[in-house]
């Protein structure tokens, strides 16, 4: 299986995260996941007044320098921990 198809599997089952992990978490999968899709970020910082995008932003900003590919591998191994997290924290 080849990296871009580990990366579509594995962002479906980053759907099936339980609710409970944090926003860090969440905010980080969120900026490699527009890494790897979508590449640098190309738009300006959202206003102070909107702060759910404006943090969106800013994790997508924070992985800016990563290839798609860095993106895509860092975004598997985070998937994988958290599940792996899930399924400990309910057994």
């Amino acid at each position: 299986m080849g990296l871009q198809e580990e990366f579509e599997e594995f962002a479906e089952k980053a759907k099936t995260l339980p609710d409970t992990i944090s926003n860090e978490d969440k905010l980080l999968l969120y900026g490699l996941y527009k890494q790897a899709t979508v590449g640098p970020v190309t738009t300006g910082r959202p206003g102070i007044f909107n702060l759910k995008d404006r943090y969106k932003w800013d994790a997508w900003k924070a992985v800016e320098g990563k290839s798609k590919e860095e993106a895509m591998a860092d975004y598997i191994t985070k998937v994988k921990q958290l599940l792996e997290e899930a399924s400990a924290s309910t057994s």
